[in-house]
């Protein structure tokens, strides 16, 4: 059973940068086959869940158009772990993020299987 607990979130202020990171167990390195697709989601009060970044095991990699520019998405496979660089931070970017893991590729769609818990990213004006 895979497990995902995310870390890196707080508060930070317009322009600042944060780097979330997602400590996965259960698999023996992140490109196995029920983590072959790895992804950020967030999500804000009253908004609809966003995928933020995904990086599939094959190096593809998209980002919403939102983020473009100003987050990054890498993974450690021999520490098990996927960060999110975020850069340039708006209020706008303000949300609980979410790690994700699935076995199909990240082309398709945005169901995942696995989830974490969530780390809380505030930005001041």
């Amino acid at each position: 059973q895979v497990q995902l607990v995310e870390s890196g979130g707080g508060s930070v202020q317009a322009g600042g940068s944060l780097r979330l990171s997602c400590a996965a167990s259960g698999v023996t390195y992140l490109d196995t086959y029920d983590t072959r697709c790895m992804a950020w989601f967030r999500q804000a009060p009253g908004k609809e869940r966003e995928r933020v970044a995904a990086i599939d095991s094959d190096g593809w990699i998209s980002y919403a158009d939102s983020v473009k520019g100003r987050f990054i998405i890498s993974k450690d496979n021999a520490k098990n772990t996927l960060y999110l660089r975020m850069d340039s931070l708006e209020p706008e970017d303000t949300a609980m993020y979410y790690c994700a893991a699935r076995s199909m590729r990240c082309r398709f769609g945005n169901t995942f299987a696995y989830w974490g818990q969530g780390t809380q990213v505030t930005v001041s004006s």
